[in-house]
């Protein structure tokens, strides 16, 4: 799925091998288990007796001082153990709660992944130091980690990272059949030069996500897993409930990637760009009500046809001769991710068009000292997800879904598309997608958060999920869209993350939360000094 990492954090011819997959429950003691479970027992057992050894963070990690550091070892072939070991980076904050607080439990390790797939984690436990984090802060030790793949942790790259600052860029909304050759060619090259540069490129998987998962809890000492995954996260975080159901304490899911096997990932990014529309209409319906702050038309039609006009003038003439209608197009989705970033970008859409292009270069143009970060997480995005699943391997079939797709939603639909397109012509073998499920019986009970307008991660998918995993309470944020709700800005939706974290409490089906406040509007010199800044 084409997505921005969530908030806590620091976007030829196929070989359709279906690997074996091990049913529910058999990491902990099914009767045949796989290469694979015995692997993930193997490596277990090894990073128990090994655990972390902590220290200062490196500098390349850019943390605070409160931070420490540390590497789990993971086999990089679990039908392997013996084989061939990769190093996860992991940051660790302690618990907060002074000795002879009472009040206060100690609940040992909280784990987060922020999603992807090639999001990092590693600045995660800065976040104790907020107000909405500060209680759990004080219960568990907040753990962060650079799944395989990113970062440090045996990192992928499929081509050379200055590529990606190439600007300005072009993106139609309904590309004629020259640009979509184009981009195909690209996504063939992309997609060898991922197997080229990276030749074990096959065991990058949600699947081994989760067993690291796994591992990462038995090398911190903890005989059961309290975890919190956002947006990617959750998906990976519903096959470590589904293989090792036992080994889950507590476990949240906020903004819940649909898990159904037929939605993974061909079906959810079709979803998605569905869905981003419907957000796109939000933001400009929002934009229009605060006309007498920006004057881009007192409708959505009007701001629509603002934000057109700023697109072709783009085109004739990028900004800064930096950013075209791709980059305009790439940063305004944002806006479909997160509500906060309403008003600077509305605020740079109204000072462009009234002759000033400063905000729209600040917000739009590629920063080249990101150009490295990009790249390893765009890689992991594609390995993970072509991997992971068939995908429709006929150009055909992408341009009929998509542009049948784009009469109605057009904004992202066809960004989306050359987003995944390198997985038609992906030749590592795919994993036919895990059936996720759970019973109460075996596992704990589960939080599952989500926005019922979410862009990134259509409500649809809480739903599935909830249905998927037996015990599981969902929390809805009615008539909002922003992606990542736990501990952000909902203090209802925070109320039953503390109570389930803090207390094991589950809520009632069917609860809910209202929205939270829309983001207030900002002229041009107040946004300019209250710039969107977020830890990724």
């Amino acid at each position: 799925m084409r997505a921005a990492a969530a908030r806590y954090g620091t976007a030829g011819s196929l070989v359709l091998t279906a690997l074996v997959v091990a049913p529910a429950g058999s990491a902990s003691g099914a009767a045949h288990p796989s290469a694979e479970d015995r692997g993930s027992l193997v490596a277990a057992a090894r990073a128990e007796a090994a655990g972390i050894h902590w220290g200062a963070c490196p500098e390349a990690e850019d943390m605070p001082p409160s931070l420490r550091c540390g590497t789990v070892r993971v086999p990089l072939d679990y039908a392997r153990p013996r084989g061939k070991q990769i190093g996860l980076t992991v940051s660790r904050t302690r618990a907060t709660r002074k000795s002879g607080d009472r009040a206060v439990a100690r609940q040992g390790s909280l784990v987060y992944n922020p999603g992807g797939p090639g999001a990092s984690g590693m600045h995660f436990p800065v976040i104790g130091v907020m107000p909405e984090w500060k209680r759990i802060a004080a219960a568990y030790d907040l753990v962060g980690y650079a799944p395989r793949g990113v970062g440090r942790s045996a990192p992928l790259s499929c081509r050379d990272p200055k590529r990606l600052t190439k600007a300005p860029t072009s993106a139609p909304s309904h590309p004629d059949l020259t640009y979509k050759k184009e981009r195909v060619a690209k996504a063939k090259a992309y997609a060898r030069g991922c197997a080229a540069r990276n030749p074990d490129v096959r065991h990058y998987t949600s699947l081994n996500n989760a067993r690291d998962l796994d591992v990462l809890r038995a090398a911190l000492g903890e005989k059961k897993l309290t975890f919190m995954g956002a947006s990617y996260g959750t998906y990976f975080g519903a096959l470590y409930a589904t293989l090792f159901p036992s080994h889950v304490r507590r476990m949240v899911f906020d903004s819940a990637v649909n898990p159904a096997p037929s939605q993974i990932w061909y079906g959810n990014n079709l979803d998605q760009s569905a869905a981003f529309e419907r957000r796109w209409a939000d933001f400009r319906a929002w934009v229009a009500k605060h006309d007498k702050v920006y004057r881009l038309g007192g409708t959505p039609d009007a701001v629509m046809r603002s934000y057109e006009k700023a697109s072709d003038r783009l085109s004739r003439k990028p900004a800064g001769g930096k950013v075209g209608p791709g980059e305009l197009q790439s940063a305004f989705l944002q806006a479909g991710y997160y509500d906060d970033y309403w008003p600077t970008r509305a605020q740079a859409l109204s000072q462009y068009l009234k002759g000033n292009a400063k905000p729209l270069i600040e917000q739009a143009a590629p920063e080249p000292r990101g150009a490295a970060e990009a790249e390893n997480g765009n890689s992991v995005y594609t390995a993970v997800e072509c991997n992971d699943a068939p995908w429709p391997t006929d150009f055909e079939t992408w341009d009929r879904d998509n542009s049948l797709l784009a009469r109605s939603a057009p904004f992202e639909t066809w960004e989306n598309a050359w987003m995944n397109l390198p997985c038609a012509y992906w030749s590592a073998p795919r994993q036919q997608p895990l059936d996720v499920r759970a019973d109460g019986a075996e596992l704990a009970p589960t939080l599952i958060l989500a926005a019922e307008r979410d862009a990134a991660t259509p409500y649809e998918g809480a739903l599935e999920l909830n249905r998927r995993l037996g015990g599981s309470a969902l929390v809805t944020e009615r008539d909002a869209g922003s992606h990542g709700i736990g501990g952000a800005a909902n203090t209802c939706v925070n109320g039953h993350l503390e109570a389930y974290l803090l207390k094991g409490r589950v809520p009632a089906r069917g609860t809910s939360c209202a929205p939270h406040r829309e983001p207030e509007p900002q002229s041009g010199e107040r946004a300019a000094r209250r710039p969107v800044v977020r830890a990724l």
